[in-house]
Order: C-alpha cells, then sequence, then structure tokens
C-alpha cells in the first residue's frame, strides 16, 4: 500500500500513560490490550505472510523491541531490541474443528485473547485461522496497547495488506542481520541481559530521564506564571483549571465520590471470563441515523447502544434513565504508525424510554460536555504520571473500581474506506476485541469500506445474556435506520 511509508513510534522510553498500562496489567482483570480477527475469503498465503511480516518488522522497531523495566520506577520502561527475536514465535497456525461457524470463530477469539502475551518478547501475535465454513480463513491479531492504540494499529496493518489480491510480497530482508546490529548499537545486551552488573548505570539514566522530565514540568510551570502580570485573568483561570483537574482526579481515585447511583442495576458483576458477538451495519446508516440529532457517526453509534440498553432492562422489567460509559477521544497530531495518543472520556449516556431523534440529541450534548471537561482537565490520561509513582496493588485497586462503575466501554476507529487484502485473501471484515479491563464489556466498532462492524466483547458475569443483548443492538439499529430513511 501507498502509505506503508510512514515512520513509526521511535521513543526509547514508555510514555507515562503507556507505563500505566503495562504496569496495570498485572493485574490480568485490567488487560489493556486490544485485538481482531480478520475475516478473511480465503486462507493466507503463509509464505508470502511471513516475508510479508519480516519486510514490516525490519522497518518497524517497535515490533522487534522489548521491554526493559525502568530502576526502581524511578522512570517509565525502556524499549530495546530483542537479540532472541523469533518470528515463530508471534505467529501461529491453527484450524477450526468442522463444520467451522462463524461462532466457533468467535468463540476462538475470545479463548485467543485470555492467553497473556510474553512478557519478555516484543509483545504481538497473529494467528492464522482455517476451517470455516465456505472455504473462508481468518487472522487474529493482538498488538500490546503499550505498542500502540487503536488508530496506530490499523496503520501498523498497512505493513501487512495490500490493495490488491495479486499484490507481490515484497523483497527479502535479513531480519536477523538488522536486529544484529541494533542490539549492537544499542548496548540491549548489557541493559537487558545482566542489569546487576550495571546497577549504577541503569540508576543514572533513570536519574536522568527524572530530572529532564522535572525541567520540563518546571519550565511550564514558569512559563505560565511569567504570563500571570501581563494577563490577570490567567491566573484566575489556571486556578480554576487546577480545581476542576482535582475534583476530576478525585472522582476517578475514588469513584465513591462521585454520581454512582445511575447506571445500570444488572450489570454490577465482574470476572475474568469473556463472550465475543458481532454485529455489522452500513456506514451511510450511521451517517443518516446521526442526522436525525444533529450528530456524527460515533454520536449514532452511542445512541444505538443506549437504545439496546434501554431495551435489554425494559424486557428484565427493570427501569433505568442512563448507562455509565466512556468514549476513547484521540489526541493524536502525527501520521505515525504505532505509538499512544488518546484519552478515555467518561459519559452517562441517555437510557431512558425515547424517540431516535431525541436520544440522538442527547447523546451529542452528553458528549461534547464530556469532551469539554475531558479538556479542561487533561483526562484520566493527566493521572498517569501521578499513578505511576504510586504502589501497583494501589493502582490496580483504584482502577478495579473505578471500571466496575463502567457499564460498557466503547471506541470507533476508522480504517480503510477500499478493498484491501492480505497474502492474496480479501478482508471481508475486520471484527475488534476492545479491552473490557473490568468494566461490563467493551463495544468496539470499526468502519472499513463502508461497512461498520461492532465487536461486542462482554463480561458474562456482568452482561448475563450476551448473546440477548447481541440483538437487542441489531435491533436497535435496524429501528433507527427505518427512523432515519423514511420519507
Amino acid at each position: 500500500m501507498a502509505t506503508k511509508d510512514r515512520t513509526s513510534e521511535s521513543a526509547t522510553r514508555m510514555s507515562e500513560h503507556e507505563a500505566l498500562m503495562w504496569n496495570v496489567e498485572k493485574d490480568p482483570w485490567l488487560n489493556p490490550n486490544g485485538a481482531s480477527i480478520n475475516l478473511l475469503d480465503r486462507p493466507l498465503d503463509m509464505d508470502m505472510f511471513r516475508q510479508t511480516l519480516r519486510a514490516g518488522v525490519a522497518k518497524t522497531p517497535r515490533l522487534y523491541q522489548r521491554v526493559v523495566p525502568g530502576f526502581a520506577r524511578l522512570s517509565t520502561p525502556a524499549w530495546v531490541p530483542d537479540a532472541e527475536f523469533d518470528l515463530n514465535a508471534h505467529v501461529r497456525e491453527v484450524a477450526l474443528p468442522a463444520p467451522g461457524t462463524m461462532r466457533q470463530l468467535l468463540d476462538l477469539a475470545a479463548q485467543l485473547y485470555a492467553e497473556p502475551l510474553d512478557r519478555t518478547r516484543p509483545l504481538w501475535r497473529f494467528v492464522s485461522i482455517t476451517g470455516l465454513e465456505d472455504g473462508k480463513a481468518a487472522i487474529w491479531t493482538t498488538i500490546h496497547h503499550a505498542v500502540s492504540d487503536g488508530i496506530g494499529q490499523l496503520r501498523m496493518a498497512e505493513l501487512y495488506q495490500q490493495l490488491s489480491r495479486d499484490e507481490p510480497p515484497p523483497p527479502d530482508v535479513d531480519l536477523d542481520a538488522i536486529i544484529a546490529a541494533a542490539v549492537e548499537a544499542g548496548g540491549a545486551k548489557e541493559l537487558g541481559g545482566n542489569l546487576t552488573g550495571n546497577t549504577v548505570s541503569a540508576i543514572q539514566a533513570s536519574a536522568s530521564h527524572v530530572a529532564r522530565r522535572q525541567i520540563g514540568i518546571g519550565r511550564r510551570v514558569l512559563g505560565e506564571l511569567a504570563m500571570w502580570p501581563t494577563d490577570p485573568r490567567r491566573a484566575t483561570a489556571t486556578a480554576e483549571t487546577a480545581v476542576e483537574t482535582v475534583r476530576a482526579a478525585m472522582a476517578q481515585l475514588n469513584p465513591s465520590e462521585s454520581d454512582t447511583s445511575s447506571g445500570s442495576p444488572l450489570w454490577t458483576n465482574r470476572s475474568r471470563h469473556r463472550h465475543f458477538e458481532w454485529v455489522r451495519l452500513d456506514v451511510d446508516d450511521l451517517k443518516a441515523i446521526g442526522k436525525l440529532g444533529g450528530g456524527t457517526v460515533n454520536d449514532a453509534f452511542l445512541a444505538g447502544l443506549a437504545e439496546a440498553a434501554h431495551r435489554y432492562h425494559r424486557a428484565r422489567k427493570v427501569d433505568i434513565d442512563t448507562v455509565n460509559s466512556s468514549f476513547v477521544l484521540s489526541t493524536r497530531t502525527d501520521a505515525k504508525a504505532g505509538g499512544n495518543a488518546f484519552t478515555p472520556v467518561p459519559v452517562q449516556l441517555p437510557a431512558g424510554k425515547m424517540k431516535p431523534a431525541k436520544r440522538v440529541a442527547a447523546v451529542v450534548a452528553a458528549t461534547e460536555a464530556a469532551k469539554d471537561q475531558a479538556v479542561k482537565t487533561g483526562g484520566m490520561t493527566g493521572l498517569s504520571g501521578i499513578a505511576n509513582l504510586l504502589p501497583t496493588s494501589v493502582v490496580t485497586s483504584t482502577a478495579r473500581s473505578a471500571a466496575s462503575h463502567i457499564d460498557f466501554a466503547t471506541s470507533n476507529l476508522r480504517g480503510a474506506p477500499f478493498p484491501v487484502f492480505c497474502s492474496g485473501a480479501e478482508v471481508l471484515a475486520t471484527i475488534p476485541l476492545g479491552p473490557v479491563a473490568g468494566t461490563g464489556a467493551n463495544i468496539t466498532a470499526l468502519s472499513m469500506n463502508g461497512k461498520f462492524d461492532i465487536g461486542i466483547f462482554a463480561d458474562p458475569a456482568a452482561i448475563t445474556e450476551p448473546e440477548a443483548f447481541r440483538d437487542d443492538i441489531e435491533a436497535a439499529f435496524a429501528d433507527y435506520v427505518a427512523a432515519a430513511t423514511k420519507k
């Protein structure tokens, strides 16, 4: 693809937010990683796929780097080349038993997600899946969230996807030689292989990182103070923002201080179990729904989910006014493959009885207010630097408590608006598995080639009838489409 020449993320250390995701994963309930199933019209050409992957890994250092922790948490973890990199450790092949139904594929995806990544190796895995009905196949993909957010991962997919079925593979590369040179240049053997023999240098590197970080903070503070005499209102505005940030922090660190009385009374239990469902819509239908209330595709997406939540509870004779949700606000300003630039934004969605246009408009108002609050306070990511200095047990227990009040988290990703292929196979659908991470469910959508695929990754201890909820989502959108397109 023409966009394969993107630059990739090259920072030598994790950002504070990436480090937080790396640390909280020590509690398996809080796995922050996403995954996806690419449904294919036929099996991959595995020789071509491996050759394509080698070329992609060669020009994306993050894919051959592993993580080395910072010393005593004085600094964030570092990325170093893996001197023992083995492509076979990251690519597997499995076959579904007959008859190879979509239900079997979705169940396998949930099972593969439960298998943790090896934290001593580069943090990604592909699984080629054959044996589906009608000669179809699939490829399951996961990349650690510390490597990339959803947008960055879609850009990284350009490394192994093509624009036509018969596009030739890239020239073969000597990946071992490239990694060996990177290891030699970076001193990775010493840093990662024998940390105890280099404790002094590790402390010096960590202390230097902390000093640079604190100097940067100090410069920003001094620059802000310097502006106060010329603009007295700036001091007041800064103080108000600080108060808002503290309030937001307290609400996130101690959910009992915020309004948790609303939300679903049915979706309160939590477990490590997962159930995966899929709903497919047309992008044009989402656009039409959004226009009902002056909203976007994402507003239409959230409105349909809120309507489905209303229907699920109504069928069980439970009245609710709102559901506690969240959406992802991208803060990305670059075109890099990989990396992280986002903040999750909590929002309460209207879940009472409501006409489609009114619900979409209410969602627009709720999301705009939530975005304004996130921009004002820096969002949840503003707490990452503080959280990384706390004991992991404190951070994970706090994160669990906060997540337990989210009925479902959401994300909405935009893929290619044209057909794509993967080593001789056409990608028929890309179905995302977003991180549940202690919430009741993660519902992530991905638009590609005119289709809007919704992956519903639920905790069945919370949403005890996930198949029924999936049916409610499908029915809600069908009714909203009818309302949006009637003459």
